[in-house]
């Protein structure tokens, strides 16, 4: 009687799993949005990247890592103080040799005449200039208007004359200058995309998009540009009669959350990560971990790596958790059963294996 009892309550429990189970996973079917990660809070991001960096930061891997940057020419400061301020805060003692060198290193890098002569480079070729370097030698002209001018009136002249036509600058100065339609439907507002595109130009300059993001601006330009209009193109308003806006919205998305991530931070801060960035979740991943962190986030991606990082800033759905819940009780149940019938199938076998009793 008992057996039956049981026998039938994980029945119950079965069918009830089993219906939880299918209701969720119709929610997810039926409803995009519902997804099984959403974006963590500023907490969690501190926390689960504090949980890594006890993993990962051993005495030893910051050292290497420090190592590796100090070996660089030029030599890389954001990245190499933010490991040292990294290893301080988790009191980690470096290496007296390797300290020694940091210093020095620092000494001879930003010496007067070292500086002058770096900065004269950087003002020639923009893949010379340290992210030290570039607010005072490159900022000023790529962060405006007028570079996005310059960079649609080449385009037209190149088309015009046959020759090659760089499309990742013209598809930055395009959004930069002005497809306001293209930030009106992703959302955006045209002040934050076109900053972004300023900052992702810059990075361009200095060698520091991501492949992925260059393929990205150039699909943009090749499927959403009219050519043979280009290169009369003398306006914003005649801009916009030459594009095809919805070709541009992967990369004004992207392009919005670069500057929500250089707003977090700063501009070299931004320009170091950049190379992070493959497509509008990366930037977007990246914005919530420097909305987080802060300062910090540069010593933590050095050490981190992107896949942990942009781990860190994702955590499961409620959606996720209840279907999670259910299939635990389906497969519990499921256990229960077959566990229920085997029982009764030894007790039986025992059974009769037992001899009757005698007289």
């Amino acid at each position: 009687m008992l057996r039956r009892l049981i026998r039938r309550l994980l029945l119950l429990v079965l069918a009830g799993s089993f219906a939880g189970t299918a209701l969720t996973g119709a929610r997810i079917a039926a409803d995009p949005t519902l997804t099984p990660l959403r974006e963590a809070g500023a907490e969690w991001v501190r926390a689960e990247t504090d949980r890594l960096l006890a993993e990962v930061a051993t005495p030893e891997a910051v050292a290497e890592r420090i190592t590796t940057r100090l070996d660089e020419s030029p030599r890389n400061w954001l990245a190499l103080d933010a490991l040292n301020d990294l290893a301080a805060e988790r009191a980690i003692p470096l290496p007296d040799p390797l300290r020694t060198r940091f210093a020095m290193s620092r000494a001879s890098d930003h010496g007067a005449l070292a500086q002058a002569a770096s900065c004269a480079a950087c003002a020639l070729d923009p893949a010379q200039c340290s992210l030290s370097q570039v607010m005072f030698c490159q900022a000023p002209i790529a962060l405006t208007p007028i570079g996005d001018i310059a960079g649609i009136t080449r385009a037209g002249i190149a088309y015009a004359a046959g020759d090659a036509v760089d499309g990742v600058d013209l598809a930055l100065s395009v959004v930069g200058l002005g497809a306001t339609a293209a930030v009106v439907a992703s959302g955006g507002s045209s002040v934050v995309v076109k900053a972004g595109a300023g900052l992702a130009k810059l990075a361009r300059k200095m060698g520091r998009l991501s492949p992925r993001l260059v393929a990205m601006a150039s699909d943009a330009v090749r499927t959403g540009v009219d050519w043979a209009t280009l290169p009369a193109v003398r306006s914003v308003e005649e801009l916009r009669a030459v594009i095809r806006t919805d070709a541009f919205l992967p990369l004004t998305a992207t392009l919005t959350d670069l500057e929500r991530l250089r707003a977090a931070t700063d501009i070299p801060t931004a320009l170091h990560l950049l190379p992070l960035v493959d497509d509008a979740a990366d930037a977007r991943k990246l914005a919530v971990a420097a909305e987080a962190l802060g300062p910090k986030t540069v010593g933590r991606a050095e050490m981190l790596g992107k896949a942990r990082l942009m781990r860190a800033t994702l955590r499961l759905s409620e959606t996720a958790m209840t279907l999670a819940a259910s299939l635990s009780a389906l497969f519990l149940s499921l256990a229960g059963l077959v566990g229920s019938g085997a029982s009764r199938r030894i007790s039986r076998a025992l059974l009769r294996k037992v001899p009757p009793p005698v007289g």
